[in-house]
């Protein structure tokens, strides 16, 4: 039901039909008008025709006595189609009508009795002539067509042949002129149907073979309306990846281009909203939380401070007082020192940026990119520190996994994550970062490792700011205890959600992206 409904609304059915229609349309109106009209047009001009024969050997006459001869100058008695030399205007004039239109002519001129005729025995035509203009006609089934003044045209059935024809016969105006013109009148309505059978076939065919014709050429037609149809089907479902690839110049052509910087626009727009969407998100929960996060931010960080300042101090005041009196110990406890400011300045540097992303001073800048390319963008410039580590650093994305994200800020958490699984490597030193579609638009990235697993009870606690599940492993590299805390304030910052779990042979740590609908 559903099929028979679409082919209506085709639209190369529809042209399909209406050329069917027009077709059967001009077929029926030749058909009728040969029916009702084609016969009536024929005698019409037959008709025509001893009308116009009349009038031009009527001239002729007229034109011979102006000039002081008789009919017989005309239509001599010696005339010999044979011979040239006997030839007259008038009965050169009288072969091409005998010829041409099959007229047969009598012409008596009373006053001398001659009879000049284009067929037949002379005493024959006499006879006929007299009946005719004497009025010697019995039996007569002639019907009155045209009625003038000199002459008369009928229509008469031959009795012996059954033959109908069409007579004309009277004076010319010279009114001692006498005339027959006989011609035969085929019966059309046997040639009408024939000639309707034939033009019935004639057409079918050619109603068929045209709409197929037509409906090819329409399906050439519709073709680039079809893939604006898709393509505007695509973009109502905010996929704006498709694109009108027609060449044409014409108006769908147009269209298409218009409706390709449609798509291109209506994407930079949604990633604008989505920007300004985020943003007003922020603005309402860092409100509610921003002097929490304040005094707990100073709270960590004297704690965070306290021991590498207290260093610092310690030995610098060694230094001062001398307790150091080799190179070897000066040097070591400068190194000390430097290593500790560092560590300060590392960490402050770390605090800035987790405030300033908590305090939505620093909002994700969102933008539709391959996720795929950003990993391997990650692992390639973290090589050196995986060489060292000895790991081995599987990655099983999709090429062209595209997700709306801040490209910059989820390549920092990547980062993060793979630094993280790196430190707390063990044997046999594997890596996975892989991606898992999720319900609703989302995808997944796992990175996973082998190491030991995280105490069960840590696993809500190490997205807190200064956590610290091993604190003396974690300084040994240098760790802060804000990495995590910074993922999961990205990660938050994208309306989006993150975590960990253990697995049989280490801890599986990931986060989910919006990815583009298709």
């Amino acid at each position: 039901m559903k099929k028979t409904s679409i082919l209506k609304k085709s639209i190369k059915w529809r042209y399909t039909c209406i050329f069917i229609c027009l077709i059967a349309v001009i077929l029926a109106a030749i058909l009728l008008a040969n029916t009702f009209f084609l016969e009536r047009y024929y005698t019409k001009e037959k008709i025509s025709t001893l009308e116009h024969a009349y009038e031009t050997l009527d001239n002729m006459l007229s034109l011979t006595a102006d000039n002081g001869m008789d009919a017989s100058t005309l239509f001599p008695s010696d005339y010999d189609t044979s011979d040239p030399d006997t030839e007259t205007p008038a009965t050169g004039y009288l072969k091409d009508l005998s010829e041409t239109y099959n007229v047969n002519v009598i012409v008596m001129d009373t006053q001398t009795d001659t009879i000049f005729s284009t067929f037949g025995d002379l005493n024959f035509q006499s006879r006929k002539l007299n009946q005719y203009i004497f009025g010697n006609r019995t039996d007569s089934t002639a019907k009155v067509v045209k009625k003038f003044d000199n002459y008369s045209i009928e229509r008469t059935i031959d009795k012996i042949s059954k033959n109908i024809y069409l007579e004309s016969w009277g004076y010319f105006s010279d009114n001692t002129t006498c005339f027959i013109m006989s011609m035969p009148v085929s019966s059309l309505k046997e040639s009408v149907s024939f000639f309707n059978r034939f033009l019935l076939i004639i057409g079918i065919i050619a109603m068929l073979s045209g709409s197929v014709i037509v409906y090819f050429m329409s399906c050439q037609i519709t073709k680039p309306i079809n893939q604006l149809a898709k393509l505007s089907e695509k973009i109502s479902s905010l996929d704006f990846s498709a694109r009108y690839t027609g060449n044409s110049q014409d108006e769908i052509g147009v269209l298409g281009n218009s409706m390709n910087t449609l798509s291109e626009r209506l994407q930079k727009s949604i990633a604008d909203l989505k920007t300004v969407n985020n943003e007003l998100q922020s603005d309402i929960v860092n409100k509610t939380k921003y002097a929490e996060r304040q005094q707990e931010f100073v709270a960590n960080v004297s704690h965070e401070l306290k021991t590498p300042i207290a260093l610092i101090q310690g030995y610098a005041e060694g230094l001062n007082e001398g307790l150091a009196d080799d190179p070897d110990s000066r040097a070591y406890y400068c190194n000390v020192i430097v290593d500790e400011a560092q560590r300060m300045n590392k960490l402050v540097h770390e605090l800035m940026n987790l405030s300033s992303i908590e305090q939505g001073k620093d909002l994700p800048d969102f933008a539709l990119f391959d996720i795929s390319k950003v990993v391997r963008g990650v692992v390639s410039k973290s090589n050196i520190l995986i060489k060292q580590q000895g790991a081995h650093v599987e990655i099983d994305i999709p090429d062209g996994t595209m997700v709306w994200a801040d490209e910059f800020k989820v390549e920092q958490v990547i980062t993060n994550y793979l630094n993280n699984a790196l430190h707390h490597l063990k044997e046999p030193y594997n890596i996975s970062i892989y991606s898992q579609r999720e319900y609703g638009g989302i995808v997944s990235i796992h990175v996973r490792n082998t190491g030991n697993p995280i105490p069960e009870e840590d696993l809500t606690k190490i997205w807190e700011k200064f956590f610290k599940v091993d604190k003396a492993h974690t300084r040994s590299y240098g760790g802060s205890g804000l990495g995590l805390s910074i993922v999961k304030a990205i990660v938050d910052a994208h309306h989006q959600k993150c975590g960990a779990k253990n697995t049989p042979t280490g801890v599986d740590f990931w986060f989910t992206l919006e990815r583009e609908k298709k």
